[in-house]
């Protein structure tokens, strides 16, 4: 097992766990800032005001995204295991 080949593992593994953090990231990214603005327009300052609907639109992303995440995973440790004859070599 070279270095250049565990250096590849290394990135597809850092590529696959952005793939699979990338929507629920996003939209709570996105649901941060719209309820920021709101926030900032209406002068309201609760703190809880601003984690209940990343909370919502997280879960319900990973209600939505759900399967494809687990493909994903499955696929990538498919790859890994099919890997394992090269690396004992």
């Amino acid at each position: 097992m070279s270095v250049g080949f565990v250096g590849q593992l290394v990135g597809q593994a850092l590529f696959q766990i952005l793939m699979i953090s990338a929507p629920m990231l996003g939209l709570a990214v996105i649901v941060g800032l719209t309820v920021s603005i709101f926030q900032a327009t209406t002068s309201i300052q609760e703190q809880t005001l601003t984690f209940v609907p990343k909370i919502v639109v997280v879960l319900g992303a990973i209600i939505v995204f759900g399967t494809w995440i687990l493909n994903s995973m499955i696929n990538f440790t498919m790859r890994i295991f099919e890997l394992i004859p090269d690396m004992i070599q």
